[in-house]
């Protein structure tokens, strides 16, 4: 790394888009780890050595959308579709909440219908009504409109989690079928900030025909939209998608997607700062350790699943997904451990909300 851009980085000193792309280009390890270091002391910083958890309830694959890369796409046919029931939402919930997570995501397939506008809106106040309001509730829900957005603000959600998966239109448009609109899912991102949401966003990395100046306009699109979390993770297949016969070496490449996610994640800590970052599962399918390099590349949230296992199958958005079979409880040992091995803490019981949000909003 060039002692000017190491230099700029220690001083904290705004990073030009022709400093994010040479970041992004860095392959010696040496210079990954010096960017990694950085990153690092930049998250310990804003945010602290404590990481915020989020009790993923993947609720349901059942989705109008057909996106070239998605395992649960409209047209796979191979996907057993599900939804699990109110109650089981409720059940899944009052444990995150007896175990301290602080939090939980409910996440599914892309609908936009009266029913599952309600039904998501009865799931919401039963969480909080079973948790005594202890519980912050995030959705990942797909694009809406603004009135059940606001619906699903006033029944206690306050976090939103929609991915742009790309901030190039025309890219946009060779990942997903002709009546996916980039522009209406960047209008849901301002809805949901109108609706009174902290947002997130995020994008794919790594997946083929993506160029680097992407990557670099995907960050300043991060800026720009002003956003309070970053969830994005590397392009893994999945076998049942027209966009898996582009890649079809993939396994090959692992390690490269994992470096390019971990360069991304370190990145937007540096360009950023202050936000939400999620060191995603999708890490962990590429490498066993992957979730922990995320935190030590500058990640401080994890999404631990605790989805009922009889679901989980049924809700692979990529290949190799981990944890598939694993216990709540397992699992949750298994986190904790691997947190406190890199001398991070879990904040249990709280909400984890975004460093940013907070100093934004004073």
């Amino acid at each position: 790394m060039r002692k000017e851009l190491s230099d700029k980085l220690d001083a904290e000193a705004p990073l030009t888009p022709a400093d994010l792309r040479e970041l992004l280009l860095l392959k010696e390890e040496a210079d990954l780890q010096s960017l990694y270091e950085a990153a690092y002391r930049i998250k310990v910083k804003y945010v602290g050595k404590r990481v915020n958890l989020r009790g993923l309830i993947e609720f349901s694959n059942l989705c109008t959308k057909n996106c070239y890369y998605c395992g649960i796409r409209r047209d796979n046919t191979h996907v057993k579709r599900y939804r699990m029931t109110l109650e089981e939402i409720l059940r899944e919930a009052r444990w995150a909440d007896e175990i301290k997570l602080g939090s939980v995501v409910l996440q599914s397939g892309e609908r936009s219908d009266a029913e599952f506008a309600d039904f998501v809106e009865s799931a919401v106040k039963g969480i909080k009504e079973i948790s005594g309001g202890a519980l912050g509730i995030t959705l990942s829900c797909g694009e809406q409109n603004e009135e059940t957005y606001r619906r699903w603000f006033n029944a206690g959600a306050h976090r939103y989690l929609l991915r742009i998966e790309t901030s190039n239109p025309e890219f946009y448009r060779r990942l997903h079928p002709a009546d996916h609109s980039y522009e209406q899912r960047k209008n849901c991102l301002a809805l949901l900030k109108k609706a009174g949401f902290m947002t997130g966003s995020g994008v794919m990395i790594g997946v083929p025909g993506q160029t680097v100046d992407d990557l670099v306009s995907d960050l300043l699109f991060f800026r720009d939209q002003d956003l309070d979390m970053v969830g994005m993770g590397p392009y893994i297949v999945h076998d049942d998608t027209p966009l898996a016969k582009q890649f079809p070496d993939f396994a090959a490449h692992k390690e490269d997607q994992l470096v390019l996610a971990l360069k991304m994640i370190a990145v937007t800590r540096l360009f950023l700062k202050d936000v939400n970052i999620a060191s995603t599962t999708a890490l962990q399918a590429l490498r066993e350790d992957g979730r922990e390099t995320g935190l030590l590349a500058g990640g401080n949230v994890i999404m631990p699943n605790i989805t009922e296992t009889r679901y989980r199958d049924s809700y692979q958005l990529y290949r190799g997904k981990p944890g598939l079979k694993d216990a709540p409880e397992n699992g949750m040992t298994a986190l904790k451990k691997m947190i406190e091995s890199i001398g991070e803490t879990i904040a249990f019981g709280e909400w984890g909300d975004s460093p940013h949000f907070r100093n934004k909003s004073r």
